[in-house]
């Protein structure tokens, strides 16, 4: 693993932030906190790793994920900046996390955590409703429905806009999803034709009709 050059910088507002009233336990707010630099592929932590921090993406994106049996990865979520991540049950991480590009981590420090369980509650939350969300869309038998549901979601969390950016690759969507890579792209296709997308190229995307797109999600 390439070592990590670390770095000062500001920290946007948000809800679940170490600025935010009911969150200043556990960051350690009193001094300033770091953002880490992750080169893309680069390891953030692995399974197994003792849960010490939970993070905030400051810029980039990281996706969570998990080696099943049989060597496949399965994708639990993807995060992009000002979201939280990290947040475990137990005290050993269960999964794995890493960059998918150039990404600024901002590590937030768990002090005393049997002490600041009101605090770690809106994480916790968070946590919980992207699963859940990651949930519903899987629960999708057609592929097309599955696809949609994932843009109108990595809509919703860029600002709900009609052009949003992808970071991850077309098999790192396949593995969230539960698709083939094949699958992903013949669906992006079908999508385009249905003139509810545009592909700028194959990492942004224009949505042309929300609520046609948001239907077929549902």
């Amino acid at each position: 693993m390439l070592a990590s050059t670390i770095s000062q910088a500001r920290s946007p507002t948000h809800p679940f932030g170490a600025g935010h009233p009911t969150f200043p336990s556990p960051c350690d707010s009193q001094r300033p906190q770091l953002v880490a630099f992750r080169q893309a592929g680069e390891e953030i932590y692995a399974a197994g790793d003792p849960v010490k921090h939970i993070y905030r993406v400051e810029y980039g994106a990281v996706r969570v994920f998990r080696l099943l049996a049989d060597g496949r990865r399965q994708i639990s979520a993807f995060h992009v900046a000002g979201e939280i991540f990290g947040f475990e049950a137990r005290l050993d991480h269960e999964f794995f996390a890493e960059a998918i590009n150039a990404t600024g981590i901002r590590p937030l420090r768990l002090a005393a955590i049997e002490d600041v369980s009101r605090d770690l509650f809106p994480v916790a939350l968070q946590s919980l409703t992207a699963m859940q969300k990651h949930l519903l869309i899987l629960s999708r038998h057609a592929a097309i429905e599955r696809l949609a549901a994932f843009l109108v979601d990595m809509a919703e969390r860029q600002g709900d806009l009609d052009q949003i950016h992808l970071p991850m690759s077309r098999m790192d969507i396949a593995d969230h999803l539960g698709l083939t890579i094949e699958t992903v792209s013949r669906t992006f296709t079908r999508l385009k034709e249905l003139g509810l997308i545009q592909l700028p190229d194959s990492r942004n995307i224009e949505i042309l009709r929300r609520n046609a797109l948001n239907d077929i999600g549902e």
